[in-house]
């Protein structure tokens, strides 16, 4: 099983899948808990998710310029989901 996992993360665009639905879900918890946790949980709840996708985005941006030292072509996530559809 860790095998077949590492294997499918091992191309450069599923690992940034992976993090940009990371991101989504994230930011889609900040906003919900902005919106339906009242009090002060919710205001710590929303800041939570935000700051976390925030720091997933740094990863991203990271993650992508490594990426480009590397000589890897990268063209973006769209590109990405575009190939998995075709």
């Amino acid at each position: 099983m860790v095998t077949r996992l590492s294997k499918g993360l091992a191309a450069f665009g599923t690992r940034s899948l992976l993090t940009h639905t990371i991101m989504a879900v994230t930011f889609t918890g900040a906003v919900l808990s902005g919106l339906f946790v009242e009090g002060q949980l919710g205001t710590i709840s929303f800041v939570a998710f935000v700051n976390f996708t925030a720091g997933m985005w740094v990863c991203q941006s990271i993650h992508s310029v490594g990426s480009a030292a590397a000589g890897e072509d990268y063209d973006g996530v769209l590109d990405e989901v575009r190939q998995y559809v075709q």
